[in-house]
């Protein structure tokens, strides 16, 4: 791995994803994504008993799915980089006591899949790994009762508020060759621009994803025109053009190739007011859809920078601001594979 610029890795090895699993809730199953998804559930508690469990159950879905179809164990696996949005990140602290892979919890709340993804291919291109298992996930109903109100509730919220995605997904990296190569990731720096309301996520993190993807395109001597596409991870409909505002501001015009997780995994008629959000998010979206994509070759290179809003509910009862963080991870095609 090379340090190039001031924050981007550049992977020395071929790196490649070698398998990726996805589990979903009823809305996400629903959205025009749906059918990209290895399991899918019709119901928040996924056959469980409480949403907390339903969350796990929606992990441990992503994993195996993913081990199947490299057909390995998890003695095979090296390690475990996971995270979720729950308090001291029980769901994938719980998921570890079942694997029992040596395990890295980690947290950068939605921006966690690409965080636990570009340092699970840190290891593994430095050789202190074979394989790395990096997986994240999210869940309306225990996310909302964690940050904001119980759904049981029923309080109104505002056109600006993002619904918390219901999923997980999973990614295998080594370097077994396969049709997808990881090459890059920049690695982000947390920005705050005073936003205070946690009903305004998209806005909170539109400075975050705006400042690594223009970071990144420093760092490699890039612009937009170098991706087929580039995605952030949970902006919804407000944070979406505020960070392409501020990247044309900067000289960076994202022309067509831009999106985001949050709008693509919905229809516009789901009741999910600006979008979607959470660490799912982007994850379900990259694991689930786009990489695929590339499978097809419909997609040559892609940025996938998943955002994070670093808040939790006493900062937020104390009146402060709330802090975002944005990483990136590049994936291309490899032909031939």
């Amino acid at each position: 791995m090379r340090l190039t610029g001031r924050q981007t890795w550049v992977f020395q090895n071929a790196l490649y994803v070698n398998a990726t699993g996805t589990a979903v809730g009823p809305k996400e199953a629903a959205g025009p994504l749906g059918a990209c998804f290895d399991v899918t559930y019709d119901e928040l508690h996924c056959n469980e008993e409480t949403w907390e469990l339903a969350e796990r159950r929606l992990m441990n879905d992503s994993i195996q799915h993913t081990l199947k179809k490299a057909n390995l164990q998890t003695s095979d696996i090296d390690f475990f980089l996971a995270g979720d949005l729950l308090n001291q990140t029980v769901t994938a602290n719980y998921v570890a006591r079942q694997l029992s892979i040596p395990f890295l919890g980690m947290f950068g709340a939605c921006s966690t899949s690409m965080e636990t993804l570009a340092t699970g291919s840190a290891l593994v291109d430095g050789g202190f790994a074979n394989r790395v298992l990096a997986t994240v996930s999210s869940h309306n109903a225990t996310a909302e009762r964690q940050f904001r109100y119980p759904t049981e509730y029923g309080g109104q919220r505002p056109d600006t508020a993002t619904s918390t995605v219901t999923g997980a997904g999973t990614a295998l990296v080594s370097r077994e060759p396969s049709p997808i190569r990881i090459t890059a990731a920049t690695i982000g720096k947390v920005q705050d621009l005073g936003i205070t309301d946690p009903f305004d996520m998209g806005s909170a993190m539109a400075p975050a994803a705006a400042h690594t993807i223009q970071q990144h395109f420093e760092d490699l001597h890039r612009t937009a025109e170098d991706y087929d596409l580039i995605v952030t991870g949970d902006l919804s409909a407000v944070g979406a053009p505020i960070a392409r505002q501020m990247l044309l501001e900067e000289g960076y015009d994202m022309g067509q190739v831009y999106n985001d997780c949050g709008v693509m995994l919905y229809n516009k008629n789901q009741e999910v007011f600006a979008g979607g959000s959470g660490c799912a998010c982007s994850a379900v979206v990259t694991y689930g859809h786009l990489l695929q994509e590339i499978r097809k070759g419909n997609y040559n290179r892609i940025l996938v920078v998943a955002t994070g809003a670093l808040l939790n509910p006493t900062m937020i009862q104390q009146k402060e601001s709330i802090p975002a963080i944005a990483h990136g991870v590049v994936f291309e095609s490899v032909k031939g594979v």
